[in-house]
Order: C-alpha cells, then structure tokens, then sequence
C-alpha cells in the first residue's frame, strides 16, 4: 500500500522553506524494487492541491537511492510514495531542502512517520 507524508507546510513563517525535497528510498531486499512517487503542491496562486510530480523508478537490490523535487514558491506539498514489487522491502524518508541544499529538518518524514493510504491520489 502507498504511504502520506501528510500535508507539509512551505512558508518561511513557520520556519525555513524548502526549494527541493529529497526523497530517500534504501532496498533492504536481494530483489530490485519498483518505486512509485507522487508529489502534490499547494500554490500560492490558487490553494488547491495540484499534483507536481508522478515518477518511477528501480532501485535495485540492496542499494540507495535519493531523487529531489524541486518545490519552491508553494505554501504546502505532500509526497506519497509506494514501493510496487512485493518481493522487496524498501524503507522510505523525504526532508526539504532549502535554496543552499541545507536540510530543513521540520519537513523531515521518517519511514515510521508516513502514513499508510489506501491509493495513489492519482491512479498508476
């Protein structure tokens, strides 16, 4: 099942905003997983949730992989995130990074901190 960072805050009024996020995916398995991203953005423009992103990718077996997003002049985004192949497990995280490539680690989400959602917002 795919997972929620949950809706993530971008304004500088709450902290540092984020230009990109970088979003981790580390293949725990002996078999190469399939990973699904979905990236929302809220702008300042309209206030509704606007899909941003929708990428897959393979990690192979045993290794890592870091993608970033660039996110800058929104006020929130999401990523959902699910890893397709049932024969490997994959653990996830997401942080912002911010205009100098710092972490911004109020935007950090731990695997343990997604939320497991029933679908992808948009169909795969």
């Amino acid at each position: 099942m795919p997972y929620s960072s949950g809706m993530i805050t971008n304004t500088r009024v709450t902290g540092t905003a984020a230009s990109f996020i970088a979003v981790s995916s580390r293949n725990l398995s002996s078999a190469a997983a399939t990973v699904v991203v979905e990236i929302f953005a809220v702008p300042t423009s309209t206030l509704t949730l606007t899909p941003i992103y929708v990428s897959s990718y393979t990690v192979p077996a045993f290794t890592a992989d870091i993608r970033e997003f660039f996110i800058a002049g929104n006020v929130a985004y999401e990523v959902q995130i699910d890893n397709t192949d049932p024969l490997s497990v994959v653990a996830f995280s997401s942080y912002g990074l911010d205009e100098s490539g710092n972490l911004v680690v109020e935007q950090r989400v731990l695997q343990s901190e997604f939320t497991e959602i029933s679908a992808f917002s948009l169909p795969i």
